[in-house]
């Protein structure tokens, strides 16, 4: 009658201890428990699920181990034998009985003293100050390579959603019904609310995926780039430097179109001017438009150009001496 192939012969008879635990010939004693503690979690039965080469090569590492701690045993294998103690049967197995919990295990090898205290469900991993470092290259075993499982996939955290809703500024002024589409498909009708201005936020409680909210920024703008603020009118006019400094009169766009505006010399970057009336009106409330001054440097400059911001700089250093010596 044919017997199926025992574990002793689908690996080899006297394995190569320091391959198992995979490790350099010659390595230390800290590095030997490292490397032990490592494979033999790696490789417990409780930990390896189904995996049929796990029981098998737990017992190798167990065995790496034994002989490579103890100092007979390591030189009778180096030697050639497998160093174990033939006085006594050899074809005793450690765990016919089953395995012991890798805590219990590693505690029985160490020699360690556990109180009664939680099970080893509660306790925290005995490997949480082990140095991260990547497992070493698949050990055949009886012509079967086995590699760890791969990680779980990262996990994304569920965010906040948006949406961007353009509007008249007359829609922006009396609200307007908008229709949004979420990403799941859903239609969602809302009201803005009246007197709504550019760059508003309006959040959607518990409409994004998740539970999370989902927002709409609406834009209120007109093709000219006047924005709108409730009932008043928002404007950047752009100057060059000596037009801010010296003064000018230029043409700024409104609701109702053209209009010239004075800008008073040594205009600075952030002044406002007002344009009464310029707004929106709802009844007898009428908006004005607010202007902003920017002072734009060319990017590029002629020689005529340099030389007269040179001679520019000149005076105003001058200057600046005079007023410290006085």
């Amino acid at each position: 009658m044919n017997r199926p192939p025992s574990a002793e012969s689908r690996v080899p008879a006297v394995p190569d201890h320091w391959q198992v635990l995979g490790l350099q010939p010659g390595a230390d004693a800290t590095a030997l428990k490292q490397a032990f503690r490592k494979q033999a979690r790696r490789w417990h039965p409780d930990l390896n699920g189904n995996d049929p080469v796990a029981e098998e090569r737990f017992k190798l590492v167990n065995e790496a181990y034994a002989v490579l701690s103890d100092p007979l045993r390591r030189r009778a294998w180096e030697g050639g034998d497998d160093g174990a103690d033939h006085s006594e049967p050899t074809d005793a197995d450690p765990f016919a009985s089953g395995f012991p919990t890798f805590s219990s295990y590693l505690d029985a090898v160490f020699g360690r003293r556990r109180s009664a205290g939680p099970s080893r469900d509660d306790e925290p991993p005995l490997d949480q100050n082990f140095e991260a470092t990547p497992d070493p290259e698949p050990v055949p075993v009886g012509g079967v390579t086995t590699t760890a499982p791969p990680p779980p996939p990262p996990v994304r955290a569920l965010a906040a959603t948006e949406s961007l809703v353009a509007l008249s500024p007359d829609q922006a002024l009396v609200g307007e019904r908008v229709e949004v589409a979420l990403d799941d498909g859903t239609i969602v009708e809302v009201w803005t609310p009246p007197l709504a201005g550019d760059g508003w936020r309006l959040r959607l409680a518990g409409l994004a995926p998740g539970g999370l909210d989902h927002f709409l920024q609406l834009q209120v703008r007109t093709a000219e780039g006047l924005r709108i603020d409730g009932l008043r009118v928002l404007y950047q006019l752009e100057l060059a430097p000596a037009d801010a400094a010296l003064g000018c009169q230029v043409a700024v766009p409104t609701l109702e179109g053209p209009v010239r505006l004075r800008v008073p010399p040594g205009s600075s970057s952030g002044r406002m001017l007002r344009l009464r009336g310029r707004g929106l009106a709802r009844g007898a409330q009428v908006g004005d438009q607010l202007v902003e001054i920017r002072v734009v440097v060319p990017a590029s400059l002629s020689e005529a150009e340099q030389a007269l911001y040179g001679r520019l700089r000149e005076l105003e250093l001058e200057q600046q001496a005079a007023a410290e010596s006085a």
